[in-house]
């Protein structure tokens, strides 16, 4: 076995995932890219969302309008044909729409791509409204919070790697998170090793990473709660103040209301 850190093998893991404090994270929306991330970019643990369809109606759409752009890139060309003959021949005003059509038809036939494009699209947005709805779902359901997992992958020599996965949740924007995939452990166990005793190994390290994922988690929802708390507190704050700044002006006004009444004369 060939540890990647040099204490393998109790795999006691710290305060990893600590680099970005919880506070910069909290209210982040998790990243849209995270709905297209190939495998080994998300945690297992997350699954992943429902993937888009394809309506039914989209390749005759789009063939229709590769059907429409060729017709109107022939039929212009041979309209200005007609027309640029019909002008050299001394022909009326006839030559001379047959030449504008046939420019405007040449010269606008890649459009007929883009409606057909734009309408595919629209039919596709349609079928999938339950689809999207999930996959927002899905997105809003994501908290930033570190994950660990374990991995294996075998070798064409017969050996077992064993990965521990770091998931860090990283700003992408201004509202937004994904997360950074590192590797915290390689270990090499080669093929002459007993089978249980490496996948005793793996279980080790598996429910030592769902025990640190599960802390991680407690310990962003414990700071979550309380930034909650406080926000919550602030806005309390703000309407009273408020509440008390109206009182006042109405208090204000009154007073200035009766300053300006004529005394009473007995």
């Amino acid at each position: 076995m060939k540890p990647f850190w040099p204490d393998a093998g109790r795999c006691t893991v710290g305060a990893m995932g600590d680099e970005q404090p919880d506070l910069e994270l909290i209210g982040l929306a998790a990243d849209d890219s995270l709905l297209d991330a190939g495998p080994g970019r998300l945690p297992a643990a997350l699954g992943r969302p429902a993937s888009l369809t394809v309506s039914p109606a989209r390749a005759r759409v789009v063939g229709m309008g590769v059907t429409l752009t060729g017709l109107s890139l022939v039929g212009g060309i041979g309209l200005i044909i007609f027309g640029l003959i019909g002008l050299l021949g001394g022909g009326g005003g006839l030559a001379v729409v047959a030449l504008i059509v046939g420019l405007v038809l040449a010269g606008t036939h890649w459009g007929w791509v883009h409606v057909a494009e734009a309408t595919a699209q629209s039919l596709d947005r349609r079928s999938n409204v339950p689809v999207l709805d999930q996959r927002s779902r899905w997105l809003a359901g994501i908290a930033p919070f570190t994950h660990y997992e374990i991995t294996t992958r075998a070798a064409a020599d017969g050996a077992i790697t064993i990965e521990r996965i770091r998931y860090q949740p990283v700003r992408t924007g201004e509202r937004t998170f994904a997360f950074k995939v590192d590797i915290e452990l390689s270990e090499v166990h080669s093929g002459e090793e007993p089978g249980a005793a490496i996948s005793e190994r793996a279980e080790l390290l598996r429910r030592q990473a769902a025990l640190d994922t599960e802390r991680e988690r407690e310990r962003f929802q414990i700071r979550a709660d309380a930034h909650t708390r406080e926000e919550l507190s602030a806005r309390d704050d703000r309407e009273r103040a408020e509440v008390r700044a109206a009182e006042s002006r109405a208090l204000s006004e009154q007073i200035n209301a009766n300053l300006r009444d004529p005394p009473l004369v007995e």
